[in-house]
């Protein structure tokens, strides 16, 4: 077969010789690749299509459940709504228990510190709630209203309860504050007071009424007697009180030792001071248990009875002093 090629006029024909196995190969060939390309492409595209129907499938599955259970997912929102509207009211009483443990906080205050009153314009606006009170209004069902008119009811019931907490935030701590402050003037008040009765209580411990040994007998009374060693008239300022040599001498009440000393008249001696200007004096010891500037507490073991300094035996010679006059001491000893 030959081919003649034309081209324009001013440029000569051009021949080709093709054999005849070419002329069929070649057109073989061609529908050969043709084929092949076809079936290819009908292969890519039922593996497409394939893919294509599982997804379609599985989404029209999807929504055929989502279409067959929109009655029950509105329902469902519905219950979820209610419930947002049950956790309002519950979120509401809760804002009312906090605002009476406030009213509680407030009448503390009163009571501890009454001078501690609220200043005007600054007083705390309570927001009241009572969720078991009495109720009304018509019945309209949930699913006759729109869910969106419902979820922005809720969403501006939300907004209040949101005003309602910042107002608890802000005055609440107020409150703590001023009952703080009424606590520690109540600490104050209370350790003034405990500090009066432990004074009172000093007074009392502090009152010489313990009698100082253990022998009861008394050798010598208060007052103007026979000098028992040159037998002349003379003042004897406290009592003498029998004993043996080394038995215990106790404080008489509560105080300091202001002396504990020994002179030659009163031999070894112990002066105790207590509160309201009074004093015991303790003589003629033969030993002591404290010095000067100790603490005793009425009924202490301060020393031992003894004979030292001017004295005719074993005793102790016992005397109180009031504003730094000697007094009998049988008016406070029991």
């Amino acid at each position: 077969m030959t081919l003649l090629l034309l081209r324009d006029a001013q440029r000569p024909a051009r021949q080709f010789q093709l054999s005849k196995p070419v002329i069929i190969l070649v057109p073989a060939l061609a529908v050969l690749s043709i084929s092949t390309l076809v079936v290819s492409l009908q292969v890519r595209s039922s593996q497409i299509i394939s893919r294509l129907e599982t997804s379609l499938a599985a989404q029209n599955l999807q929504l055929e459940i989502t279409v067959s259970d929109k009655e029950k997912a509105i329902s469902l929102l519905q219950n979820e709504v209610m419930k947002l509207n049950d956790q309002a009211i519950d979120m509401r009483e809760r804002i009312q228990r906090v605002n009476e443990l406030e009213q509680q906080l407030e009448e503390f205050i009163q009571k501890y510190d009454p001078d501690s009153s609220t200043k005007e314009g600054d007083k705390n606006e309570k927001i009241s709630w009572d969720g078991s009170g009495s109720k009304g209004g018509q019945w309209i069902a949930v699913h006759n209203r729109e869910i969106l008119t419902v979820g922005r009811e809720l969403k501006d019931d939300f907004e209040e309860i949101q005003e309602l907490l910042d107002t608890v935030e802000k005055n609440v701590p107020k409150t703590l504050e001023r009952a703080e402050g009424a606590r520690k003037i109540w600490e104050q008040r209370k350790q003034a007071s405990l500090l009066q009765a432990r004074r009172l209580e000093l007074a009392r411990e502090g009152k010489p009424t313990f009698w100082p040994t253990s022998d009861r007998r008394l050798t010598s009374s208060f007052g103007y007697r026979r000098d028992p060693l040159n037998g002349r008239s003379a003042y004897h300022a406290g009592i003498d009180i029998a004993g043996r040599i080394g038995d215990p001498v106790y404080a008489a009440g509560a105080g300091v030792v202001i002396a504990a000393d020994q002179m030659s008249e009163r031999g070894k001696y112990i002066i105790i001071k207590h509160p309201n200007g009074l004093q015991s004096w303790y003589m003629h010891l033969n030993g002591m248990n404290v010095s000067q500037g100790d603490q005793v507490t009425k009924g202490d073991l301060i020393g031992q009875l003894g004979n030292t300094g001017r004295s005719t035996g074993p005793h102790l010679h016992f005397q109180v002093v009031k504003q730094n006059i000697p007094v009998d001491p049988l008016l406070y000893v029991q």
